[in-house]
């Protein structure tokens, strides 16, 4: 039996979608992939490892434009971006042919929480707050493919086995090596799980909870909020997203609106992220 073959002109989609293209960090995937099929526009998901943060700002931005960059031309009507602010890695980011979208929001959590608001109100009054959701925990490991070499975990050994280390600086040494520099948590006192209404049964919570027993630390478990992430993929740009028009560019603000969009590279931040080699 022969695969089914469309006529082309035939089959449209439905009046009032369009064609999007998402640029998603993996620590989004379950809530994402939770909500596409929910959205009646038509999108493409380009999925981008966590590690980009260890980049720092400038390398994970060049890297973002090169994605951004490598669409084909004149296919999407917005180019989407599951992103926050993050350390300033979407500055400078454009689209000369389509939109760029992206929430107002300084990191994911507040994509996790459903508004910037509501996560400056928790922030506020839960200092020494560590957060945990699905995508952290399981994709935490997660590294940019051939830019490891650039991590500040690299640069510091703190990648290398134990048996690694022990070689090299003895056992002593090895301890101390990484009790100094790789203590990542020493100001946080508390750790909060933010679930879904999907992961209740697998437990991530459970996980989460044990953790934060280990450590010692205060726990919590606060509902996520998804909507601010469903008005992304579904077009709903309110206020609470940039929207920077074709050839404009992303710009970090530091005030309540996070970012911005600008009308030319060199007012963004000095120029425009070039694509590493």
């Amino acid at each position: 039996m022969d695969c089914q073959r469309v006529e082309p002109g035939f089959v449209r989609r439905p009046e009032g979608t369009r064609r999007f293209a998402l640029l998603a960090c993996e620590v989004l995937y379950r809530e994402v992939t939770f909500l596409l099929p929910l959205s009646r526009h038509a999108i493409d998901v380009i999925w981008l490892s966590q590690g980009l943060h260890d980049l720092g700002g400038a390398r994970m931005a060049a890297e973002l434009q090169r994605v951004v960059d490598g669409l084909p031309p004149g296919r999407y009507d917005a180019v989407l971006l599951a992103f926050a602010l993050c350390n300033n890695g979407v500055v400078g980011l454009r689209r000369g042919d389509a939109p760029l979208v992206i929430p107002k929001a300084h990191d994911c959590i507040a994509l996790f929480l459903g508004s910037r608001q509501r996560y400056r109100e928790y922030f506020d009054a839960n200092p020494g707050t560590y957060y945990l959701t699905t995508g952290w925990m399981e994709r935490d490991d997660s590294k940019p493919e051939g830019r490891v070499e650039e991590t500040p975990q690299h640069r510091m050994g703190l990648d290398r086995s134990w048996e690694d280390m022990v070689a090299q600086y003895g056992e002593d040494n090895a301890r101390y090596l990484r009790e100094t520099l790789g203590n990542l948590t020493s100001h946080y006192n508390r750790l909060v799980y933010i679930s879904q209404p999907y992961d209740r049964l697998l437990g991530f919570e459970a996980e989460a909870r044990k953790a934060a027993a280990e450590k010692g630390w205060e726990f919590e478990t606060v509902a996520g909020d998804l909507f601010l992430l469903a008005r992304l993929l579904n077009g709903e740009w309110d206020g609470d997203f940039v929207v920077a028009a074709p050839g404009e560019c992303l710009a970090a603000c530091y005030d309540e609106e996070i970012l911005r969009a600008c009308p030319c590279p060199g007012a963004c931040r000095g120029e425009r992220p070039q694509s590493p080699p």
